[in-house]
């Protein structure tokens, strides 16, 4: 069974996959719609982006052991 989703813009349903090109949205109408929100900044990124300063040490160190414990796999 497909996945249905809403479009951002006009709530109409569509089923994610190729069938619908515009995915999530509905038509090129409402994702060009969606662009013109973008670019007159009526669409914001409500936090802000944290620097690498910001993490914690356990973090990083969380994120390295994510990322050697990954590293033999990734050029398979």
């Amino acid at each position: 069974m497909p996945t249905v989703v809403s479009c951002p813009t006009c709530k109409n349903k569509v089923e994610w996959s190729d069938k619908s090109p515009y995915r999530p949205f509905c038509s090129k109408r409402c994702q060009l719609i969606d662009l013109g929100e973008w670019s007159f900044e009526n669409n914001k990124i409500s936090a802000p982006i944290t620097s690498a300063q910001e993490f914690s040490q356990d973090m990083i160190e969380d994120i390295e052991a994510m990322m050697a414990k990954n590293e033999d796999d990734f050029f398979k």
